[in-house]
């Protein structure tokens, strides 16, 4: 899988927590707002670095993909909470990081700002909404991919933050 920190094929091995609907949404706004704060202090060498070693993306392409992730995953809970099949594995989510990959080559920082404003404020407006049966459906894949997307910012920001400090590139 091309996005480590997304791990979609391992929905199992997150821990289970009693956390409401609107505590993962609120905890859902809060990472958005940490990677959109990093963002904003990113120089424009920063922005075009590929820090991370085996990931070939700039940091403003793994940006980007937190965005566009939030919109995948929502779809999964919206379809697992219709009673629908989601079909989540490690292959989809390469295809799916693959196809945004080339997608979202050169985006800016207000481009990529502005998706995460919109798909975070949607994923977490979803969330909000759901009802305690909600997010046990699927066996609980609502409740985890909700954590998913916790997780997801933070992962990918602190990962950025970790690998610019190592190569000792100046924020802006």
């Amino acid at each position: 899988m091309t996005c480590g920190s997304l791990p979609i094929c391992r929905l199992a091995s997150v821990a289970e927590d009693v956390r409401s609907a609107a505590a993962y949404a609120a905890d859902i706004d809060a990472a958005r707002e940490r990677l959109i704060s990093f963002v904003s202090g990113c120089s424009d060498e920063q922005w075009h670095a590929a820090p991370l070693d085996g990931d070939p993306r700039p940091v403003a392409v793994v940006v980007d993909h937190v965005a566009h992730a939030y919109e995948y995953l929502a779809g999964w809970m919206r379809q697992i909470v219709a009673g629908q099949q989601a079909e989540v594995n490690s292959d989809v989510v390469d295809a799916l990081n693959a196809q945004h990959a080339q997608a979202a080559a050169a985006v800016s920082k207000a481009e990529a700002t502005g998706h995460l404003r919109r798909s975070g404020a949607a994923i977490s407006g979803l969330v909000a909404g759901l009802s305690a049966a909600d997010l046990a459906a699927g066996d609980g894949r609502v409740r985890r991919l909700a954590q998913i997307a916790i997780r997801h910012a933070d992962d990918h920001r602190t990962d950025i933050e970790t690998a610019l400090a190592a190569q000792g590139t100046r924020r802006g």
